[in-house]
């Protein structure tokens, strides 16, 4: 069996050395192997699960959420209902994420097509970030 060092399995899985101890100490990443020297030692599940971790980090999924999806993960004959629960929570928060950066967009937008290149008291943007209540949307 085939085990690599922590800088390694950084490398092969995309996940930094600090945040590979961190998951290890929060429980996500089991506590690997020891060498004589205590060097810590990785064997392929430590990477496999190291790569799923990070995808998940990637899509946004928070600690709590990624180590119930690592439950499932670890339990491939449980119902799928939870693990579709999850990902539609997290949908919901990117679509309201869309919208706060939609309203955002167009408040700038408006910003910017207002009053360009006066003076700073004509500035539209100057203006508008003084008084929240000349932009168009309440959140953004």
């Amino acid at each position: 069996m085939s085990t690599t060092t922590i800088g390694e399995a950084a490398r092969a899985s995309g996940v930094k050395v600090p945040t590979i101890r961190y998951y290890e100490q929060i429980g996500l990443l089991p506590a690997p192997a020891r060498s004589e020297a205590n060097r810590r030692h990785y064997e392929q599940a430590d990477l496999d699960r190291l790569v799923f971790i990070r995808h998940a980090r990637d899509l946004g999924f928070d600690i709590e959420a990624i180590r119930t999806l690592l439950a499932l993960h670890d339990d491939p004959a449980a119902p799928c209902a939870s693990a579709d629960a999850i990902a539609e929570a997290r949908l919901k928060e990117v679509e309201q994420r869309i919208r706060s950066l939609t309203a955002l967009k167009t408040e700038l937008e408006r910003m910017l097509g207002e009053g360009r290149h006066g003076r700073v008291r004509d500035c539209r943007v100057i203006s508008v970030l003084a008084d929240h209540g000349k932009c168009v949307h309440e959140h953004h």
